[in-house]
């Protein structure tokens, strides 16, 4: 069997443009340490002091994350037509892997575009408003259901509503889902 040399090369571009979609993913930069000197970017209070999951936004025209009270907080900068859009990745504490809600951790984020959401639950977030609570792990997501109520969404079905709301509603599960807007979940 010959293969013809147009078929190599198209393969070859195919592969290439495979490789770097990978390699984009990879080039996520890493999440900061959450440390007392972190204050919330809309309530300009220190994060330690607020309980349930943090949310941090790495921003290519900045050395240091914008920090959030709460993962909604940061789910609110994203949607907000006013807050800078060169956002290159989106953290949220892992609250599977926190050690409590009074102490959600200081390193265990997780990009939000891969996370699971609880809403609607029987939480509320750091500054005492319905949250969107974080979840590497669908299992650990489900038994926080079962425990608090509420729902699991991925990050793209989180109503804008739910978020930029200052009250749930009765009908938020009703509200449309946050939409990709084509450029890999960066807003």
């Amino acid at each position: 069997m010959r293969i013809s040399s147009s078929f190599v090369a198209l393969l070859l571009v195919v592969l290439s443009i495979a490789g770097c979609g990978e390699q984009q993913a990879a080039v996520l930069p890493a999440p900061h340490t959450l440390t007392a000197d972190a204050v919330g970017h809309y309530c300009g209070m220190d994060l330690m002091e607020h309980t349930g999951p943090k949310g941090q936004i790495i921003l290519a025209s900045q050395s240091t994350p914008v920090w959030f009270s709460s993962a909604r907080d940061a789910f609110s900068y994203t949607m907000l037509d006013e807050e800078a859009k060169d956002v290159r990745a989106v953290y949220v504490s892992d609250m599977g892997k926190a050690p409590s809600w009074e102490k959600p951790g200081v390193d265990n984020w997780i990009e939000a575009r891969s996370a699971l959401f609880v809403i609607e639950s029987r939480r509320q977030g750091g500054m005492g408003a319905p949250e969107t609570i974080p979840f590497s792990d669908r299992a650990d997501a489900e038994k926080f259901v079962a425990d608090n109520g509420g729902r699991i969404v991925a990050f793209a079905e989180v109503p804008q509503d739910y978020v930029l709301g200052s009250e749930p509603t009765a009908d938020a599960s009703a509200a449309p889902p946050l939409h990709d807007h084509g450029d890999g979940g960066h807003h």
